[in-house]
């Protein structure tokens, strides 16, 4: 069974006198452990679709089964448990509380879930930062610490439910060129070692490249679906078509 599967979703964005049609027929299977990037330019649908993966939005038509399980139909508060259990987000901005320490951040997700004492939460928050290679600042608060300490700090925290998925969108953003690739590298370890399924969302080439499938998005549109990155690149910069594009077939 896939991780993930969507068929034909549609989203759209009623803002009163206009309808704006963010995504159109997306129909995708990811199975467990790819590591996937998502590109497109700016208005291209690839935040939507991201949006949707990570049961933040909901699909305006069509079917979302994430395990299994159909996610278009959920509630707010039924996706919320969703990705709790089965989703980490990294963000470009890190997102860290910056009055508590990175232990603390670490350990924020678990506050949620049910059914784990403060000693078993304290005790998870320890191991992950080990993880991405933070062991040695856990008492530090954001501000003490460097851009690329703090996402570290973010993905540590994205890790400690132990979803099956991590949801990275424009991870590198801030970060200078050698922290990105430190970054990266720890994504492709947790990829390959933890077998977590890495969707990486970003308008970097160089960083897009590291994924082992790409999936284009234009105007909407999946107009491509690919291991070859080459010809993924060749998608993302054609000319724009008159008609709607055809739907990628699978990589997988």
């Amino acid at each position: 069974m896939p991780l993930i599967e969507l068929n034909n979703v549609c989203k759209t964005y009623d803002l009163g006198e206009v309808k704006v049609e963010a995504l159109k027929d997306a129909t995708l299977t990811i199975e467990q452990g790819e590591y996937i990037a998502l590109i497109g330019p700016s208005g291209s649908g690839k935040s939507t679709l991201m949006n949707t993966l990570g049961c933040l939005d909901r699909p305006t038509s069509g079917s979302y089964r994430l395990a299994g399980e159909e996610v278009a139909t959920m509630s707010r508060d039924e996706r919320a448990v969703i990705r709790n259990k089965r989703i980490g987000f990294v963000f470009q901005n890190f997102n860290l509380l910056a009055r508590t320490t990175a232990l603390e951040n670490v350990e924020l997700p678990l506050l949620y879930a049910r059914g784990i004492s403060a000693r078993e939460r304290r005790q998870r928050a320890l191991d992950k930062p080990t993880l991405v290679g933070l062991a040695d600042r856990l008492d530090h608060h954001p501000s003490q610490l460097s851009g690329g300490q703090q996402q570290r700090v973010a993905i540590a925290r994205a890790l400690v439910n132990e979803p099956a998925i991590l949801l990275a969108d424009e991870p590198t953003g801030n970060l200078d060129t050698r922290t990105s690739h430190e970054v990266l590298a720890i994504f492709r370890q947790l990829n390959e070692e933890q077998k977590i399924t890495v969707i990486l969302v970003t308008h970097e080439q160089d960083v897009a490249q590291h994924a082992k499938r790409t999936i284009v998005l234009r105007d909407g549109y999946v107009v491509a679906d690919t291991a070859n990155f080459a010809q993924a690149l060749q998608t993302l910069h054609a000319p724009a078509q008159a008609e709607p594009p055809v739907q990628a077939e699978s990589a997988v």
